[in-house]
């Protein structure tokens, strides 16, 4: 995946307007000066901690590059650290509203917790970070659980998916339902909570990955409401 997405990034210079094929399905490529205006969200004046990335997006294609453990992933809202904002891919999924969308990952780490996913027109209107009770133990204060809405409503797509609280790596997938809309550059969210965890200062207790989506309704079907 590494590969492709640097060959990607290098054709984008070439043919700005490219539209290829990622896992089965067309994204299109867009031009790097129009993604370098949407920037991401800073963290100045707080402190870097070492920690190894946990995930890796699979699918969607994410819209930026990540090594083989997943990283830049710490800062909300879409990944990056303060040292290394994240070299964007270009990639852009289109999706028809209404539809159900594959969402893979891949656990490179583990720590026990659950992901959510949600879907925003914009990057900063995205939901920030659940903030986990905390714990005493042996080893200092640490996140224990993390509240999971079990009825989410716009932006969140899902809440408390895979929740494992076992030793695990490897690939995780499901499907969403996509809401019938039309939004050209809809950030899709996919985050990781983890419990047990001392937290870092670039992003709490959480990783973050995003995938953007040109999303097309379908006529046949009533628009949802609220995104």
């Amino acid at each position: 995946m590494f590969a492709l997405l640097i060959a990607v990034i290098r054709a984008i210079d070439n043919n700005p307007q490219r539209s290829t094929h990622y896992n089965n399905r067309r994204v299109s490529i867009v031009k790097k000066s129009t993604l370098g205006k949407l920037g991401l969200a800073t963290a100045a004046g707080l402190l870097a901690t070492a920690a190894n990335a946990h995930f890796k997006l699979n699918e969607p294609a994410s819209w930026i590059v990540e090594d083989e453990r997943g990283d830049p992933q710490k800062i909300a809202p879409c990944g990056g650290t303060i040292a290394d904002g994240g070299t964007r891919t270009g990639l852009v999924t289109d999706v028809t509203g209404g539809e159900m969308l594959r969402i893979a990952i891949e656990e490179t780490i583990y720590h026990p917790g659950h992901y959510r996913v949600s879907l925003a027109r914009r990057i900063n209107w995205l939901p920030e970070d659940t903030v986990p009770t905390m714990k005493d133990t042996d080893r200092g204060p640490r996140s224990d659980r993390f509240e999971i809405d079990e009825n989410p409503q716009a932006p969140v797509l899902v809440d408390g998916l895979w929740e494992n609280y076992e030793r695990r790596t490897g690939p995780q997938e499901t499907e969403v339902r996509i809401p019938n809309i039309d939004c050209e550059g809809c950030f899709l969210q996919v985050v990781q909570f983890m419990s047990d965890h001392p937290g870092f200062g670039e992003g709490g207790f959480t990783y973050h990955h995003c995938a953007m989506l040109n999303i097309t309704a379908d006529p046949e079907l009533p628009m949802d409401r609220g995104w």
